[in-house]
């Protein structure tokens, strides 16, 4: 199997199999550095981020695509203690969000 096609087959799994996180978050300067940075520091890769503003844009909706479910409640912990995270939830009825951006760069 060549590099790209390898490449493609764990995307594809990923958007299957993976766990999708809702966060609400403050919308300023920095937040998805924040955000990124937890995932870094605990060696945990993002699949795929979402990222929009909602209301007046003093807030943004974003969307974390997972692979690794084995720690998923670790994050969720994780992410509840950032200041500008204002709430995690569950949200895997949101991949089709995910699989429309795959469709859309593919």
């Amino acid at each position: 199997m060549s590099a790209p096609e390898s490449h493609s087959n764990e995307a594809h799994a990923a958007l299957r199999d993976g766990a999708v996180l809702r966060l609400t978050v403050r919308n300023h300067p920095g937040v998805m550095s924040h955000i990124c940075g937890l995932f870094s520091r605990r060696s945990f890769n993002l699949e795929g981020i979402i990222c929009v503003p909602i209301g007046e844009g003093t807030h943004s909706e974003m969307l974390l695509l997972l692979k690794d479910r084995d720690r998923l409640e670790q994050v969720i912990l994780q992410l509840e203690k950032l200041e500008d995270v204002i709430e995690v939830s569950r949200a895997p009825t949101m991949r089709t969000a995910f699989e429309a951006v795959a469709k859309l760069l593919t």
